[in-house]
């Protein structure tokens, strides 16, 4: 533990920066049009092409939330963690704290992304169950050609 008794530790702050990935991740045309229909979309971006298409996207639209799919096989297991676990010693209970994407592109059934991810803060914070870690991860998703499509920060709480 640190000097400043903090409940972060000098291990839990050397993961903060840290890149963790590329992790490849596919958008297949299938899990668009299920996705969109499992939170219940109805606009036919999300399941006809031809509609897509004429609303200007390549392909079908991937909707708001669906960021692709692991490709699992037997040489590439599944590993579902953008960024590494934090070791939270004495905290017992999680809450998520929030997701948030921030899109620079459209993602299109039939893309692949790579994403790269990161814990990019950790804080102590007092609550009134008594302190709490708030960690934020941040995940960048990328096409082929190396350019920015979306931004996912997540918050996690442990208490």
């Amino acid at each position: 533990m640190s000097s400043d008794s903090s409940s972060i530790t000098d291990e839990m702050r050397a993961l903060i920066g840290r890149p963790y990935g590329p992790f490849r991740l596919e958008v297949s045309h299938a899990v668009c049009r299920a996705f969109a229909r499992a939170v219940g979309h109805t606009d036919p971006i999300y399941f006809d092409p031809g509609a897509a298409r004429a609303a200007g996207y390549r392909d079908i639209a991937a909707a708001p939330g669906y960021l692709g799919t692991w490709p699992w096989s037997p040489t590439n297991p599944e590993n579902r963690s953008f960024a590494p676990e934090v070791p939270t010693p004495g905290f017992t209970r999680g809450l998520n704290g929030g997701t948030e994407i921030e899109y620079h592109a459209d993602i299109c059934g039939g893309d692949v992304l790579f994403a790269t991810g990161k814990i990019s803060d950790i804080q102590e914070r007092q609550g009134s169950m008594g302190t709490m870690l708030v960690i934020t991860r941040e995940v960048e998703f990328r096409d082929g050609d190396g350019n920015l499509a979306a931004v996912l920060r997540g918050t996690s709480i442990k208490y």
